[in-house]
C-alpha cells in the first residue's frame, strides 16, 4: 500500500529535533483549540473553570466543539500543503488555495483576512490595495498561521526564515508590522528547534526586525514587559507575539504556559496557538499532554471532508523538516 503522503515519516537523523518541530506544529492546534471557547471573554475564564493544580480540559464553546481547532491552524495546514506539494514557497499558490479556502465560508475567518481573500484582486496586489485603503492590517491573522512555515524554513537559517515569514505574510497583510512579528516569530522557533533557548535569542532577532517597526516589537518582547502594559488589544499582531513570550518566559511547562495565555483573555485562540508553538518547539510534543492531543481535529472547507487529527499533524511536520524546500 502506498503510505499517505501527509502522513508518512521524514527520516530525521535527530530524534529531539523532530520532536520539537512536531511540538510546534502539534503544539500550535492544541492551544488554538484549547483557547477558542474562551475567545473574547473575561481574563481569567480558563483557570475560574479549572483552577490551578487541576488539568485543564478541552471544552465546547464559541460554536466550536470539543477538541476543534480554528481558522489558526486551517491555515496552517494550507501552508504546509502548499510548501510540501509545490517544493517551497510559490505565494500564488498559496493564495490561491486561501481564496479556495475562504470562499468555501469557514466557520470563523477575520475580517481582514477575508476582506483580502474575497476580493477580486491577483495575489500580489490584494493585500497592498487593501492597506492602502484602509490603513488597517496590523492584525495577528499572519502570525497566526505560521507554525508549519517556521519548521520548514528552519533548517535555512535566520535570513532565510524570517524572510519567508514576511512573506507569507504579506499574502494577506499589508502592514509590515504583520510581516515583521511573523518573522520574529519563524526565528524563535528556529533557534528553539536547533536546540537553543529562543528567549536567548530574543536580542539578535530584534536586530534584523525592520527598524521602522523594532521598538514596538523590543517593547512587548522585553524580559520585564507583562501583558497588562500593552497599549493595544491581543488581536494586533505585537501585543499577541508579546503576550505568547511572556506566557513562555513566566511558566515552567507546556501546560502552564498555555494556561497563562488563555487567561489573558481577548484573542485567546489566536495567542494560545502562538504560545503553543513556540513552548512546543520548546518543550517537544512529548510535553503536550495526550488527553488534549486525542480529542484534536479540524476539516478544511473547500478541501474535501477529510478530518485531520493530531496523527496527521505531526506528519505534516515531519515531512516540513526535509531540507527540500525553497524560498
Amino acid at each position: 500500500m502506498t503510505p499517505d503522503p501527509d502522513t508518512r515519516a521524514y527520516t530525521e537523523t535527530d530524534p529531539a529535533r523532530r520532536d520539537r518541530a512536531a511540538g510546534a506544529v502539534l503544539g500550535a492546534a492544541v492551544g488554538d483549540a484549547l483557547g477558542a471557547p474562551y475567545e473574547f471573554g473575561p481574563p481569567g475564564a480558563y483557570s475560574a473553570r479549572f483552577p490551578a493544580g487541576t488539568p485543564g480540559e478541552l471544552v465546547a464553546g464559541g460554536g466550536w466543539e470539543r477538541g476543534e481547532a480554528t481558522d489558526d491552524t486551517q491555515m496552517a495546514v494550507l501552508v504546509a500543503q502548499s510548501l510540501l506539494e509545490r517544493g517551497g514557497l510559490d505565494l500564488p499558490d498559496l493564495f490561491d488555495r486561501f481564496r479556495r479556502w475562504a470562499a468555501a465560508d469557514p466557520k470563523d475567518i477575520g475580517i481582514q483576512t477575508e476582506a483580502v481573500l474575497t476580493s477580486d484582486l491577483p495575489w500580489d496586489l490584494a493585500a497592498p490595495v487593501h492597506f492602502n485603503t484602509t490603513l488597517r492590517a496590523a492584525g495577528n491573522g499572519a502570525l497566526m498561521r505560521a507554525s508549519t512555515s517556521a519548521v520548514a524554513f528552519a533548517r535555512a537559517g535566520r535570513r532565510a526564515t524570517m524572510d519567508a515569514g514576511r512573506r507569507i505574510a504579506a499574502l494577506t497583510h499589508g502592514d509590515r508590522a504583520a510581516w515583521e512579528g511573523t518573522a520574529v516569530f519563524h526565528e524563535l522557533v528556529r533557534l528553539a528547534l536547533d536546540g537553543a533557548d529562543p528567549l536567548d535569542g530574543i536580542p539578535e532577532a530584534l536586530a534584523h526586525v525592520d527598524p521602522d517597526h523594532r521598538e514596538r516589537y523590543a517593547t512587548v518582547l522585553a524580559p520585564d514587559w507583562h501583558p497588562d502594559r500593552a497599549t493595544e488589544a491581543n488581536g494586533a499582531v505585537w501585543p499577541c507575539l508579546g503576550s505568547a513570550v511572556w506566557a513562555l518566559r513566566s511558566t515552567d511547562g507546556f501546560e502552564a504556559a498555555l494556561r497563562a495565555a488563555i487567561d489573558l483573555g481577548g484573542d485567546t485562540d489566536t495567542v494560545a496557538a502562538v504560545t503553543g508553538g513556540l513552548a512546543g518547539a520548546w518543550y517537544g510534543a512529548a510535553a503536550v499532554p495526550a488527553r488534549w492531543t486525542g480529542p484534536l481535529h479540524l476539516t478544511l472547507p473547500g478541501f474535501g471532508d477529510r478530518v485531520w487529527r493530531a496523527p496527521e499533524l505531526c506528519g505534516l511536520a515531519d515531512r516540513l523538516t526535509a531540507p527540500r524546500l525553497t524560498a
